[in-house]
């Protein structure tokens, strides 16, 4: 049976409510959704809403009000909810949530930012190593992974705008795409990649300078693959036009028979 996983990071679930994303999911209707960046609460989201559309809803949020956060929507039944990896400094920040469906695990992940600053960068240094870490113990047990996301990395010279220009900006930095090569190297594939190897592909436009109507965007969101799952992948595709955010959803139907 293919599965159709949309990640999309909200920017705040309740502004995305607001701006129609209720009514935007019942129409794509996907079979699971993993979100980034609810900067709320679980007890501020109406998940009543979603439940009417035939969603169970897990979410697992920091504990600054306010911040990060992440969540699951499913309409199976998840065998098991993992909230967490376990490293109390990254799970106090609402960041991995890991929902196992039979043999396949379904993860949304909200990596951190480095933009504010040279401590934030560590600290997202410092993640990267130790998600990847957690992440190969993981596939011992959990083989077959589907990572959905906001990497807040743009892994290839195309994935951005302007990438000459970029190079010393986070996201973009030479480590962090090193990173992001020893991750695929890992065993990892970047589902869309697979499927679409040109330019201007985006899922983040910054709101200063009318950069998404211009496409000036990068590609920071992901769904990467276990690389022996690789066959069950059907499609991949980006959401450029949905806009309750400043990213939009990524998509992936994968086969999960």
């Amino acid at each position: 049976m293919t599965q159709k996983i949309i990640s999309y990071n909200v920017n705040g679930i309740r502004a995305a409510l607001k701006k129609g994303f209720a009514e935007w999911l019942n129409s794509e209707n996907p079979d699971i959704v993993c979100i980034q960046e609810t900067k709320a609460m679980p007890e501020q989201i109406e998940s009543e809403i979603f439940e009417k559309s035939g969603y169970k809803t897990y979410w697992f949020s920091a504990q600054k009000k306010g911040y990060s956060g992440v969540g699951i929507l499913t309409k199976k039944q998840p065998d098991h909810i993992e909230y967490g990896m376990g490293i109390e400094k990254y799970d106090n920040e609402g960041r991995f949530l890991r929902a196992d469906f039979g043999n396949i695990s379904v993860v949304s992940v909200y990596h951190p930012s480095g933009s504010s600053g040279s401590k934030r960068q560590t600290f997202k240094m410092q993640w990267l190593e130790d998600f990847q870490n957690y992440v190969k113990e993981l596939k011992k047990t959990r083989p077959n992974l589907i990572i959905s996301g906001d990497f807040n990395i743009c892994r290839l010279w195309i994935d951005i705008h302007n990438p000459e220009k970029q190079q010393n900006t986070s996201g973009f930095l030479p480590e962090e795409r090193e990173w992001f090569q020893s991750f695929v190297e890992d065993g990892f594939i970047d589902s869309f990649r697979k499927f679409n190897k040109e330019p201007h592909n985006y899922s983040w436009w910054s709101y200063r300078a009318n950069a998404r109507a211009n496409n000036k965007g990068w590609r920071i969101d992901y769904h990467m693959v276990s690389k022996n799952f690789e066959d069950k992948i059907k499609s991949a595709y980006i959401l450029s036009d949905v806009k309750h955010s400043d990213h939009c959803p990524v998509v992936i139907e994968v086969d999960f028979q």
